[in-house]
């Protein structure tokens, strides 16, 4: 005589794996896959090289523009009785409402994680060959997964509830609009936000962030839920409970949920020779410094014997000390152009910028504003011919013409006070062209 457990158990797995196979669910992971991947690797140059940047980038497109179309797909899916109207007839099934409910969307939310898998195996793939140190957070992948998997949830039960043909669309932009504004508050609600934005560049989560979070979403999911199809109503209680301590965690640590990252933190120099300043930047920028060295060859003869010119330049995220400059943030390339800066001369260039870059106040210069212009067609002036460029902000800057035309000693003698001063806000301070 057949169990009637195993019988039960086989009937729903069969049923499971014809809806798996059939319907939007596919084609939900499908959609999934290409909404991460494409806004990704229109921006390749910004990611590709960092485990930081990619996760970041990831993050946002998995959580502000997959889930607003998981909860669409998931919603569809849910209002699918009501169009063909068979909610009778499904009311009749032997199984009980919350089997069916959870049956019905257990296809678009596996296929919606399965999208998300395919294109964070394509992201980091694409990242691997080109990383110098660290390795990706996988507290992240689990946190995106689980509010992927939460907002289907939720937009099944929302399609089940609503008899609207138009709800999953609206449903889509009203999760767009609630994922994205929360990024523009200064509080820190901001971090129950699934997508809020993350600076994973020098940066990890605590080790509890992947179970708190997946706690703060999966309790509301399992709360809605059961709200909606369990027999005993009130078990929605406990992951309401459940989300709302996990909520409370995340609210009083803030921007604590993510620390220093180690490997960030340690520092990386190039060996300094005869007229060759030292550069130093983190682990994970490594394996660009032969091209950074390359790039900055040029403002570096220029610099040569001249006072004050420094004599090491740093990763601007240590800050500088007497004698130190900033560099610029670095940029690689991918594919035939791996670890190679994407654009050695605007890499130069933005260098050159931070060693005459005041960062003054608005109101620094006083009424003393045509100082304060000859101050910054000056400063302009030293850059460009730092960079070995054309002036962008002034063209045919008689400045820079001026500072052309100097003989070469006196223009190191010029340069050495102009130097002295490039940190002063006062312009009677600084040496005018």
């Amino acid at each position: 005589m057949t169990n009637p457990t195993l019988y039960g158990k086989a009937r729903a797995y069969t049923a499971l794996r014809a809806e798996l196979r059939r319907g939007i669910a596919p084609w939900t992971g499908l959609a999934v896959a290409l909404t991460v991947l494409v806004p990704l690797w229109g921006k390749a140059s910004q990611w590709q090289g960092s485990w930081g940047e990619t996760q970041s980038q990831l993050h946002s497109a998995s959580a502000l523009l997959a889930g607003p179309l998981v909860a669409a797909a998931s919603c569809w899916q849910g209002g699918r009785e009501h169009r063909r109207r068979t909610d009778e007839l499904l009311s009749s099934a032997p199984r009980s409402r919350l089997t069916q409910a959870t049956m019905a969307a257990t296809p678009i939310v596996l296929w919606a994680a399965a999208g998300y898998l395919v294109a964070l195996a394509v992201a980091f793939a694409a990242t691997a060959p080109y990383t110098g140190a660290g390795s990706p957070s996988f507290s992240l992948v689990a946190t995106d997964l689980g509010f992927l998997l939460s907002i289907g949830l939720v937009g099944f039960v929302v399609g089940r509830l609503v008899r609207w043909r138009l709800i999953a669309p609206v449903l889509a932009v009203c999760a767009y609009v609630g994922l994205g504004f929360p990024n523009y508050l200064d509080s820190e609600a901001q971090f129950l936000n699934p997508a809020q934005q993350v600076d994973l560049e020098g940066a990890v989560p605590v080790w509890w962030y992947a179970p708190v979070l997946v706690a703060w979403t999966g309790g509301i999911a399992a709360a809605v839920l059961l709200a909606y199809a369990a027999k005993r109503r009130y078990l929605a209680v406990v992951p309401l409970a459940l989300s709302i301590a996990a909520g409370t965690v995340v609210v009083h640590t803030g921007a604590d949920l993510f620390r220093n990252d180690p490997a960030a933190a340690r520092m990386v120099c190039s060996k300094a020779g005869p007229g060759t300043p030292q550069i130093c930047v983190n682990t994970y920028d490594a394996p660009v410094l032969p091209q950074m060295s390359e790039a900055l060859a040029g403002v570096f003869s220029r610099l040569e014997a001249v006072p004050g010119a420094p004599v090491r330049y740093v990763d601007s995220r240590f800050g500088t000390k007497d004698g130190e400059a900033a560099l610029s943030h670095v940029t690689r390339g991918w594919g035939l152009t791996r670890n190679r800066l994407t654009d050695p001369h605007q890499y130069a260039s933005n260098t050159a910028l931070s060693l005459v870059n005041r960062d003054c106040p608005a109101d620094s210069h006083g009424k003393s504003r045509k100082e304060a212009e000859r101050v910054d067609r000056t400063d302009d002036a030293v850059r460009s011919w730092l960079a070995g460029e054309d002036s962008v902000w002034y063209p045919d800057s008689r400045h820079l013409s001026r500072l052309k035309a100097m003989p070469d000693a006196d223009r190191k003698v010029w340069l050495g006070r102009f130097l002295a001063t490039r940190k002063s806000c006062t312009p009677s301070e600084v040496p005018v062209l």
